[in-house]
């Protein structure tokens, strides 16, 4: 019986330890100055209004309150936005990977004539677009104002996500795999939706949460397009509470009018952190189920010879 030893430990020597001692310190450090603002804007929503502009609030919250959360979620049209930008989000999301995988593949095969120059083309809009005031003619033109299309039709195609798909499409999934399944006669419509699609869906996923963040945070766009306050995004309701005029209707008679206005400028610190975290949660709790995706395992073992 043979008995493997295992090679001897180098030890360490003073520099090693001096090198991993100070990365550890700047490990730390980045995290702290990463994590500490969104640790900040927390504690802030929760802390008494008095207390955070007076700037005692550090790393634990202040007189513990819910007020700010309560005067954001009593303003009823908030679960008019929530609806409507969930909406937004997933149709635009939907259509924006239609139009974004099918482009990049086809423009992925070498076998695709006229490729560069439609990237070329494609690559020019990043430089020069039509810009706003166009842009706002085509879609009053096509009738698409103060539809759920004017939300997504401006930016149907990013093209730096196209880009991320073309590249991954090219030296991700190994064109030996393409030409087998030509060989077994698969069309290039199949090959993208049962090869091509299943093994890039690390890529996929992390444009398809491109694609939903930009859907959950535009405010802009709503603001030119969209008159209808039925239809507003989440994100154009919470703007307008910060203006603190489209409030108005939270008051509840003309003789509380002046101590709700009071009660509500001392609230304002809390509502204004609490607004960041009621607009980011559903974000924060999308990305962890995403997360998985992101590895690059899925290759492994796909080409054999």
């Amino acid at each position: 019986m043979i008995v493997m030893k295992k090679p001897p430990v180098k030890p360490r020597g003073r520099d090693d330890r001096i090198f991993e001692s100070v990365s550890l310190m700047v490990c730390i450090l980045v995290l702290i100055l990463v994590l500490y603002p969104l640790w900040y804007v927390i504690i802030c929503s929760f802390s008494d209004p008095n207390a955070v502009t007076g700037g005692q609030v550090t790393f634990f919250p202040v007189g513990f309150t819910l007020e700010g959360y309560d005067t954001i979620l009593d303003y009823q049209p908030i679960w008019i936005g929530y609806r409507n930008t969930i909406i937004y989000a997933l149709v635009g999301t939907a259509f924006n990977l239609a139009l974004t995988l099918p482009c990049a593949y086809a423009l992925s095969r070498p076998d695709f004539k006229g490729r560069n120059i439609i990237m070329m083309l494609f690559t020019f809009t990043m430089f020069f677009s039509g810009g706003t005031i166009p842009t706002y003619m085509v879609m009053k033109q096509i009738g698409a104002m103060d539809t759920i299309w004017a939300m997504i039709l401006p930016y149907a195609v990013n093209v730096m996500n196209l880009i991320i798909a073309r590249t991954y499409f090219q030296n991700s999934v190994p064109y030996e795999i393409q030409e087998a399944a030509m060989i077994d006669g698969c069309s290039n419509t199949k090959m993208f939706l049962r090869i091509v699609t299943p093994l890039s869906m690390p890529m996929i996923a992390v444009i398809m949460l491109y694609y939903m963040v930009t859907h959950w945070n535009v405010y802009f766009r709503a603001l030119l397009y969209i008159s209808d306050p039925d239809k507003y995004p989440l994100q154009l309701y919470l703007r307008n509470i910060l203006l603190f005029d489209q409030m108005l209707d939270l008051m509840e008679g003309d003789a509380e009018a002046i101590e709700a206005m009071t009660r509500r400028l001392q609230l304002r610190a809390s509502i204004k952190y609490g607004i960041v975290v009621v607009s980011s949660l559903p974000v924060l709790i999308i990305y962890p189920l995403l997360q998985k995706y992101f590895a690059k395992g899925i290759m492994v073992g796909a080409v054999k010879g």
